[in-house]
């Protein structure tokens, strides 16, 4: 029965905005912030993702902070978004920097090893703050 629930949650959800993913963005001092609710999968909301970071990159933004605060699942195509605007952010002398991961969210990228490739903070305050060390 747990599992009906949250199928039609997801359902709701696309019916509602379309895809599973929303973002919100903004800038705080300085720096990008993209707060992600929802999943980040194979599909329209991988490529959303995908076209946001480069967009930023394209519009010359060195800070960018992917808030995963309300992220609920990701496969193996949204990591692979993940990784490839990491690749592209460093190739453009930017920083991709993630806050809030969720212990499941963090537990996959320790799993993969991907947990040492990205630079990863408790808060978005901190991810932020980063920027200026």
């Amino acid at each position: 029965m747990g599992s009906d629930r949250v199928e039609f949650f997801v359902v709701h959800l696309r019916e509602r905005n379309n895809v599973a993913l929303k973002m919100t963005d903004g800038e705080v001092d300085g720096a990008s912030v993209i707060a992600l609710d929802g999943r980040i999968v194979l599909g329209e909301e991988s490529q959303a993702l995908r076209l946001k970071l480069k967009n930023l990159l394209a519009e010359g933004k060195k800070k960018i902070v992917l808030n995963m605060d309300n992220i609920k699942y990701i496969d193996s195509a949204g990591l692979g978004i993940l990784v490839a605007a990491h690749v592209s952010a460093k190739t453009q002398g930017a920083s991709l920097h993630l806050c809030h991961l969720g212990s499941k969210f963090q537990e996959v990228l320790q799993i993969t090893k991907l947990l040492t490739v990205f630079d990863v903070y408790n808060t978005e305050a901190a991810a932020i703050a980063s920027f200026s060390n």
